[in-house]
């Protein structure tokens, strides 16, 4: 959520923000009118409570009820250009960096690194093939069982993402997080708290049914959530988390090529990184969350390059974003994921999380960053590690973890 004085002293400069965002202009426009409606009606309002307050102390009974009268009629229209005004508000996106590449679509998005993949000596298979074949992905059973876009990860497919969280959480907590398990549902504040859509064309939570409570996309949501309502002293700050969950999201399935198998679902297990600090702090935490990225994958040897998305890609939340995509061989073409973004204080408004530096306070920044959704790491590394005779080899660092070198069929290992 903006700052409503900025809107109001810079709106020129909001109108080119929402419009680089994708978003009609006119969306601020509407914004201020009803914010100078809603200023206009609480002077008024105020200003009669305290005329009824005079009358009642010199007990003018019939200055009394005529103000009575009139305040039953403006606190109600009040009240409803109140919730007006925060719908429209909260549907304004947060405003760009000024450094962000401006684009109307992905297509515009830059690319800043990339590593070159090494050719195969053979055709490669994708992880679906390799899955079935090695008995560690069953998408048919998954189907009958909870409906399309779900899967069972079963024998070295099941220690693989286990291998991959602990593996994840070690590597943050030594670069001082904190390890968390969170909740895997939250109270819809936090979800649309972090910008999260229940409902629409957008949509990604999974509502509980006569229940304020919906199923999180991300442990972003949770982590987010845990500081809301509280004042952080600025020595605690930054605060850095590793929050593991599962994740769920609506959006699998309608992506074409790009939703085959395990690469768009609506499940699966996330180490995300996230941050609480101060304004000051939250640009050089965002570059270390890319960097902390870039190490993790360049740990697991993957090929991947790192893009700066473009004004029309950064998505509500974020004023800048980085992503991560790995070279997939089963499709020769590159994949999502990771992606880090920089939220400055448009969560923490919605949340209420603030800090106090002496005797300075302000709403807190936050940021974001997965570390490693596993079922897309599981096709990173079955793609990328996969040999002629259909076996797989496992990350050298993930093998301490897995116990063997080698993923073979029929649960066989080296």
């Amino acid at each position: 959520m903006l700052d409503i004085q900025s809107i109001r002293e810079n709106p020129d400069q909001v109108k080119t923000g929402v419009k680089n965002k994708g978003l009609d202009p006119k969306l601020v426009d509407e914004l201020l009118k009803l914010d100078s409606k809603r200023r206009q009606l609480i002077s008024e309002v105020e200003k009669l409570r305290a005329e009824r307050n005079a009358a009642a102390k010199i007990k003018d009974i019939p200055a009394g009820k005529k103000i009575k009268l009139e305040l039953q009629k403006l606190e109600p229209e009040l009240k409803t250009v109140e919730a007006e005004f925060q719908i429209a508000l909260t549907g304004l996106p947060n405003l760009p960096a000024k450094d962000v590449p401006i684009g109307k679509s992905e297509a515009d998005n830059k690319v800043i690194k990339e590593d070159k993949p090494e050719k195969f000596s053979f055709a490669p298979k994708d992880h679906l093939e390799l899955g079935e074949t090695l008995d560690i992905i069953d998408f048919t059973r998954g189907a009958k069982v909870a409906g399309s876009s779900f899967y069972y990860l079963k024998n070295d497919g099941a220690l693989l993402e286990l291998a991959l969280v602990a593996f994840g959480l070690n590597f943050l907590q030594k670069k001082g997080f904190t390890p968390m398990i969170t909740p895997d549902l939250s109270k819809s504040r936090y979800y649309l708290g972090t910008g999260y859509l229940p409902k629409g064309p957008e949509a990604q939570i999974y509502e509980i049914k006569d229940n304020d409570l919906g199923l999180i996309a991300t442990a972003e949501v949770t982590l987010a959530g845990y500081h809301a309502d509280e004042i952080l002293a600025a020595e605690t700050l930054p605060k850095k988390y590793a929050g593991y969950s599962h994740c769920f999201r609506v959006e699998a399935g309608g992506y074409g090529k790009y939703a085959k198998g395990l690469y768009r679902v609506h499940q699966f297990t996330k180490v995300e990184m996230f941050s609480h600090c101060l304004p000051e702090q939250s640009t050089k935490i965002h570059q270390e969350l890319l960097a902390l990225e870039e190490e993790f994958w360049q740990s697991l040897k993957i090929p991947y390059r790192v893009i700066e998305m473009c004004t029309a890609d950064l998505g509500a939340q974020a004023v800048k974003k980085y992503d991560l995509e790995a070279w997939l061989p089963g499709r020769n073409d590159w994949g999502e994921i990771t992606s880090t973004s920089n939220t400055t204080d448009y969560q923490a408004r919605r949340l209420n999380i603030k800090y106090k530096k002496g005797a300075q306070s302000g709403y807190a920044h936050t940021l974001n960053g997965t570390l490693v959704a596993t079922s897309r790491a599981i096709i990173a590394i079955l793609e990328n590690y996969q040999q002629k005779d259909g076996s797989v080899k496992v990350p050298e660092v993930l093998q301490p973890y897995l116990g063997k070198k080698v993923i073979a069929s029929k649960g066989g290992q080296e």
